[in-house]
């Protein structure tokens, strides 16, 4: 309440111009509280809450075309500077004139790059909660079913495809030159989640210390396969990496290595 109370000041007194940095300003406020809320228990993610609202605010800024261009042009120079220069290597004028746009566009939108980078890596964990639900519908025993026939999983199978089609955004996140605290938010929003949702009820509700290493164990492991797929070029498919990922989760020591 107290966040759209701001929000109709500042439209009452800024006209049509200012609903927009009002808007503007509201995302950010609820980007950054979200971005400082902690999980009330290491098997229990509110990730999925922080960038969901992070993604819902921004939703209703880019329905501007204009904005939505501006949008884009900056996410692309944000990637390609990352990759060149490292994130600490640039600065906001560097960003506006790779972007193609003017610093007093920049500060509508965003306080600071790192307020950029932010929202843009909100929007990505958002996306990924709809496949944590999705994981949610399953048990084992059908991912165990999937191996027997080897098939692929299909909700995996979108996973991968989905981390193909933003590649070069993770590439450059992840990398020696990205933002080093969206990594254990990625594994906290998809690996461990995951994980969680092949345990049995009553690991879920009520977990152990045992119970918590075996998720960070895992979650761990399959972190570094995504990154390993991304920093080698993506050269498998989506259905291959579906069967790989499948296939260590359900392999034992001593077993011959293949997939």
């Amino acid at each position: 309440m107290i966040i759209l109370f701001k929000m109709f000041i500042v439209c009452k007194t800024a006209g049509t111009r200012g609903e927009r940095a009002a808007l503007v300003a509201v995302s950010e406020y609820v980007s950054d509280a979200c971005a400082g809320a902690r999980p009330e228990s290491p098997c229990r993610r509110t990730s999925a809450a922080k960038s969901s609202s992070a993604a819902d605010q921004g939703a209703a800024i880019v329905r501007d075309p204009r904005i939505a261009r501006s949008r884009a042009a900056l996410r692309e120079a944000l990637i390609d500077l990352m990759e060149e220069r490292g994130f600490d290597g640039f600065t906001v004028n560097d960003l506006c004139q790779r972007a193609g746009l003017n610093r007093g566009t920049f500060y509508n939108h965003f306080k600071d790059k790192d307020a950029l980078l932010l929202a843009f890596e909100n929007e990505v964990l958002a996306d990924l909660d709809d496949f944590s639900r999705k994981m949610g519908a399953f048990s084992i025993k059908d991912l165990a079913g999937f191996r027997l026939r080897k098939k692929p999983f299909p909700v995996l199978v979108e996973l991968f495809d989905y981390v193909r089609a933003e590649g070069p955004f993770f590439h450059a996140v992840l990398g020696p030159g990205g933002d080093m605290r969206f990594a254990p938010r990625l594994r906290e929003a998809v690996c461990n989640e995951l994980i969680m949702s092949l345990l049995h009820d009553r690991y879920r509700e009520d977990p152990t210390p045992f119970v918590n290493y075996y998720i960070a164990y895992f979650a761990g492991a399959y972190m570094s396969v995504i990154v390993r797929w991304i920093e080698t070029g993506m050269r498998e498919s989506s259905e291959e990496m579906a069967l790989i990922a499948v296939r260590l989760f359900f392999i034992k020591p001593g077993e011959s290595i293949t997939l």
